[in-house]
């Protein structure tokens, strides 16, 4: 064999290993909010590469574009949102959307800028909850929990302020998009977030939150498909990857608490 032929050939087969390599790797586009499931994510990708599954990450800041986006199959999966919210919203849109596994629990908050404490609040004080119906119910059940309002049923994920039965200082409520409550905490006496808002915003859940669910929460979120997508194999290198050792000691160590994994 002449030298060129020598240099050449070895060269030529590497490459086709590595197109061909390149060829049988999946992409999978992954619809999320930025913290901390972007974050959760981003640091999968190198696992999944590994695996051949190529991780697309899409971010959204609000609550009905990623399941209408997997709904219409522009994204493989979505991973941002708990199972009453899913369930609400396959009922309300008409949609199908499965859950492949749970990964966490956000506990959900109650924060304040003016107040150190619940009993705190004044007659009449102003509070600024979700706006969606399973963020707003979950709300209104924590102020039923800390005895600071009454509800119809205490045990209603849908509970709506017109649930309120007892209401002794009298309070008034604002119903906001759930990503703008952070800013709320200016003008509104209390704001209840859910915990992705308050990372993003700076608040520390463990330290900043007046009150704050605990671990038996039934909100845990999920990675959420369609139901023809489920069994696809590069979703369930996925969810493998998702409920891994490595993610479980990521999530303890960065989130210090403030997100609980459920595997």
């Amino acid at each position: 064999m002449k030298f060129f032929d020598k240099l050449v050939w070895p060269l030529a087969i590497a490459l086709s290993i590595s197109f061909s390599s390149t060829a049988r790797a999946e992409k999978l586009v992954v619809g999320a909010t930025p913290v901390p499931h972007a974050e959760i994510l981003e640091f999968i990708k190198p696992a999944l590469a590994n695996q051949g599954v190529t991780l697309e990450i899409k971010i959204f800041t609000d609550y009905v574009q990623p399941n209408l986006q997997v709904a219409q199959n522009n994204l493989d999966a979505n991973f941002f949102q708990h199972k009453p919210y899913l369930d609400e919203f396959n009922k309300s849109r008409g949609t199908k959307l499965v859950s492949m596994a749970g990964i966490h629990i956000e506990p959900f908050g109650a924060y304040s800028r003016k107040i150190r404490k619940l009993s705190d609040l004044p007659v009449g004080a102003t509070v600024a909850i979700p706006n969606d119906p399973t963020n707003g119910g979950r709300a209104l059940l924590l102020l039923a929990a800390c005895q600071v309002i009454q509800l119809k049923d205490a045990s209603s994920v849908a509970a709506a302020v017109r649930d309120i039965v007892s209401n002794p200082k009298k309070l008034k409520f604002r119903e906001l998009e759930a990503a703008i409550l952070p800013r709320a905490l200016d003008q509104a006496d209390l704001a209840l977030i859910n915990t992705n808002y308050a990372l993003e915003a700076r608040l520390d859940p463990r330290k900043d939150a007046l009150v704050i669910e605990d671990d038996r929460s039934p909100y845990v979120n999920i990675l959420v498909a369609r139901p023809d997508s489920a069994k696809r194999e590069a979703l369930v290198k996925l969810v493998h990857a998702l409920t891994s050792p490595e993610v479980k000691r990521f999530i303890e160590e960065r989130y210090k608490g403030a997100l609980v994994p459920v595997f």
